[in-house]
């Protein structure tokens, strides 16, 4: 979308400005006696100061309606209606400002600024309120402001709120994510909690380069990533203007995605869910197509009841059990079901409604694996697999492990890697496709009801 960043600013247009509160009345309009040139001069004079007094209130008034036009909200007026995947619904891309938020002073209701958002990558901003804190050091600063002003583009609406992509004049693309429900914590431990992920250093994971706390939502500023999210590319259809992935670029975003949630577990032991809504649309792509996970340990500072309702690690099948929980492994049933959505191309949201009751992809996998339909599994627009269908195929093995719904049978994330670290793009020795009727076998999961 294309908004014109430089906003022009205009006064209110009037011409004669006296009569302000607090300026001189307007001049009378009575004519001057011709009988008196001594008179005439007096006037003139008197005229010439009314006129060089209205001039300076002129240039006030236009001083004060900048200012007062600074905070209010830019809009353009373009917008457009793109068609949606994978549910098809459309979805309205407005040329907007990436945020309308109100800039309010004085202490918040937690004891006014925190600590300088500090650390190994932190930065030296205090935590002012109704301003960006920045945790990423060595970035170039900007201000709300420069939000405001920036050409925006509406990126889409998820269960957490709505995303734009802001450019910044003369600067870099960034992505604002607004938060409605982020409000389980104060802010001293939200502040706290931006620090900790301002400490987190991986190239697969998406940093936060800047946050805003308000007491009714939340702003998160991070990079751009040019190609979008795995889900886009996977099932956007037409809205995706990339070729489908091929086998080698498959593997490569599965190794990534394991990479940077091994390295979320080893940094935030402390959390029970270290990544908690893992899915292929918080999987971004970079130029080089090399993933980097977003929305990552957002747990702590969300509500227990929201995060149940919309995190994927909650629908997790110990999650649906009485008096069931979210654990560590719950992370690890959401990397399978991604890498068997990256394999198989079918989105796990539609099967489910699609399917039949009691069965979810993971289900619906071993089954045909197990009566040798492997042909139906694997993406069709997969492109490259004819030297690779035996990785393939311990890739879908891994898949399984992962989404094993007895929690003491599942994978741990370690096994998991470190399978998934031996894959390559071609096949060796004797590996084929053709194997797939010993996939079953030696106590690997049968099946799988959610």
């Amino acid at each position: 979308m294309n908004c014109d960043p430089n906003v022009s600013w205009k006064s209110s247009g009037n011409k004669l400005l006296c009569g302000l509160p607090g300026g001189p009345p307007c001049p009378s309009s009575s004519p001057a006696s011709p009988s008196s040139s001594g008179n005439m001069k007096v006037l003139m004079i008197i005229a010439i100061v009314v006129v060089a007094i209205g001039a300076l209130l002129a240039v006030a008034g236009i001083f004060a309606a900048v200012q007062a036009r600074r905070n209010e909200p830019r809009y353009a007026g373009r917008s457009e209606t793109l068609s949606g995947k994978p549910d098809a619904a459309k979805v309205k891309v407005t040329s907007a400002p990436a945020v309308k938020f109100e800039q309010q002073g004085g202490a918040d209701q937690h004891g006014g600024a925190v600590t300088p958002a500090a650390g190994k990558r932190g930065g030296g901003r205090r935590d002012e309120h109704g301003k960006l804190v920045f945790i990423q050091e060595g970035r170039a600063r900007f201000e709300l402001e420069d939000l405001l002003r920036a050409s925006a583009e509406v990126l889409g609406s998820g269960n957490f709120g709505a995303s734009y992509k802001a450019t910044l004049l003369d600067g870099p693309s960034l992505v604002v994510k607004r938060f409605k429900e982020m409000n389980g914590v104060g802010r001293e431990d939200f502040a706290e909690h931006m620090r900790r992920l301002g400490r987190l250093v991986h190239p697969n994971l998406l940093p936060v380069v800047a946050y805003l706390y308000k007491k009714e939502e939340k702003l998160l500023v991070t990079d751009y990533m040019v190609n979008g999210s795995l889900a886009l590319v996977l099932h956007g259809g037409a809205r995706s203007t990339l070729p489908p992935l091929d086998w080698p670029k498959r593997l490569k975003i599965i190794k990534g995605v394991a990479r940077g949630l091994a390295h979320l577990y080893e940094e935030l032991p402390m959390l029970m869910v270290p990544h908690g809504h893992l899915k292929s649309s918080n999987v971004l792509l970079d130029a080089a197509f090399e993933p980097v996970l977003s929305d990552y340990a957002l747990a702590p500072v969300v509500t227990p009841q929201h995060a149940a309702q919309v995190m994927v690690a909650y629908k997790s099948p110990e999650c649906g059990a009485a008096g069931g929980r979210a654990g560590r492994k719950s992370d690890v049933w959401s990397l399978g079901i991604l890498i068997l959505e990256v394999l198989t191309g079918k989105f796990p949201a539609n099967y489910l409604r699609q399917g039949r009751a009691g069965t979810d992809l993971a289900g619906w996998v071993h089954s045909v694996v197990r009566e040798e339909w492997t042909g139906e599994v694997f993406d069709k627009d997969m492109r490259g697999t004819r030297s690779g269908e035996g990785e393939m195929l311990k890739l879908l093995k891994v898949g399984l492990g992962c989404c094993e719904p007895d929690v003491s049978r599942r994978w741990g994330l370690e096994e998991a890697l470190a399978r998934i670290e031996e894959l390559r793009e071609r096949d060796s020795g004797d590996d084929s496709i053709s194997t797939a009727s010993s996939f079953v076998s030696d106590g690997e999961p049968q099946s799988h009801s959610a």
